[in-house]
């Protein structure tokens, strides 16, 4: 396995998974908890504001994630260049964050209806101001980041189940969640200055990273019109509890998800790295063993979680949440595009500059998630909502692999991939028409998980030997 400075593919893909579900394990661990006490409607309140001041914090931080990661890997060995390429692209940062900070502002004064949430929201906008993940990603550093979002997120659990209590304690909870994001940022600024140095900065080394920056931001806002502009469409076209029911089995949703966003973020940096040096034969091997592993894992877990939310929903959630399940049949099956299409954008597309190309698939998405939400939310709530995802997200994913299909043996690596989604329905036909007759819930939810996995593996293992055989043959 490749090593750079000690590091390797396996090692910073571990640290940012926990980095990733660390971001998603507090909703999960606190979602139950926080069900009963708030309910679907105050669930709903907050989402909703936070809806609303999240594309704030796109607009502080533009394309800089994408951007400056890709930047930093491209010169980390060389701390002139680095320190000069960071201070550059924050301190465009900065001007963007300060200056959406005002305008947030603005809007709490004169159009906010619920003015105290969003007053408190400013704090994330903010965090976004002083967000400097992308630098430690660009250098690899996942191990320092996990350590950090551990020590935040055991602070955010903490202050939720001692602080929240009651309905009313909504923006207890609004505050320790943007707190937490803060505190996140801040932490990272005290440990800077032993990768960077101080250096003089022009007008014009900022002024270069306008232009691939806004470019690179056009798909991370479209992106956002199917990941929280659905929930601003609920809210707004039928109500703030079917914005709470849907928000609720994204939490779940975001597990897969997180898996394979890890992956992105840990090739991104090593392949512009790699292209940087001229190690084109070396990027295609991973490109070809990540494509492998994200189906892997997104039909794996996202069949998995499908074929058992007829148990999980009641158990998870409480009673009044059943709505989740069939939510969760028409909103998961988008994780399978999404790992498809988040390998060809880290390791191909963004990597090899092709931003333009990434930019188109996602601005149709967006398109195509918007016109389906505006036929079918008024209809079917939060399920249109989710149909409207699993379209998006099909179509980026097919967009993507038209427009590299001539430079990618896609073919070639759709038979690899077939064997794991194969074995997902498999698992997903049998496990969710299984019936057990017992009246614990929980020990039903066991069974299936267990009986689940080991049906995926077996099937997976009978797929593989039926190639070897059919290999034999042919040679």
């Amino acid at each position: 396995m490749l090593k750079i400075k000690g590091q390797s593919i396996k090692s910073n893909f571990i640290y940012n998974t926990i980095y990733q579900v660390l971001a998603i394990i507090v909703p999960l661990i606190t979602t139950p908890y926080l069900s009963r006490v708030l309910g679907a409607d105050k669930i709903g309140v907050f989402s909703y504001a936070f809806s609303i001041v999240y594309y704030f914090g796109l607009f502080a931080m533009l394309g800089v994630n994408n951007y400056g990661n890709r930047s930093i890997a491209a010169v980390r060995n060389d701390e002139e260049k680095r320190s000069k390429t960071f201070w550059s692209i924050y301190l465009f940062q900065l001007c963007c964050g300060s200056f959406m900070i005002v305008l947030y502002s603005i809007y709490v004064l004169f159009f906010s209806d619920e003015k105290l949430v969003s007053w408190i929201m400013i704090l994330y906008i903010i965090a976004s101001t002083f967000d400097i993940n992308w630098f430690f990603f660009g250098m690899e550093q996942f191990k320092l980041t996990t350590i950090r979002n551990a020590f935040v997120k055991i602070f955010t659990v903490i202050g939720i189940f001692t602080l929240v209590k009651k309905p009313s304690d909504i923006y207890l909870y609004a505050l320790i969640y943007v707190l937490s994001q803060l505190l996140s940022q801040i932490i990272l600024w005290t440990v800077i200055r032993n990768y960077i140095e101080k250096c003089k900065v022009c007008l014009q080394d900022i002024m270069q990273h306008i232009k691939p920056n806004i470019v690179l931001f056009i798909p991370v806002l479209a992106v956002s019109l199917y990941k929280i502009m659905d929930k601003i469409m609920l809210g707004s076209m039928v109500s703030k509890t079917e914005v709470g029911y849907y928000e609720s089995s994204e939490r779940v949703i975001q597990v897969p998800i997180a898996l394979i966003n890890s992956l992105g973020t840990v090739m991104l940096p090593r392949i512009s790295y790699l292209l940087a040096n001229n190690e084109k034969s070396e990027s295609e091997k991973y490109l070809r063993k990540s494509l492998i592993f994200a189906s892997f894992l997104s039909a794996s877990m996202g069949f998995g979680i499908m074929s058992v939310a007829k148990e999980f929903v009641p158990i998870f959630y409480g009673e009044g949440f059943e709505k989740c399940i069939l939510i969760f049949q028409v909103l998961i099956p988008s994780c399978f595009f999404l790992a498809i299409a988040n390998v060809i954008r880290t390791q191909y597309l963004i990597p090899y500059k092709l931003d333009m190309v990434y930019t188109i698939s996602i601005v149709i998405g967006a398109v195509v998630n918007f016109f389906i939400n505006l036929m079918l939310i008024s209809k079917l709530q939060s399920v249109g909502a989710g149909i409207g995802t699993l379209c998006a997200e099909a179509s980026v994913c097919v967009i993507q692999c038209f427009f590299v299909r001539k430079k990618i043996n896609l073919i070639k690596y759709i038979f690899d991939i077939i064997p794991y989604f194969s074995a997902g329905i498999i698992m997903y036909i049998v496990i969710y028409n299984f019936t057990l007759y017992n009246n614990s819930r929980i020990f039903v939810l066991v069974v299936k998980v267990v009986v689940g996995v080991l049906i995926y593996m077996a099937v997976l293992w009978v797929i593989q030997m039926i190639k070897k055989i059919i290999k034999k043959k042919v040679e």
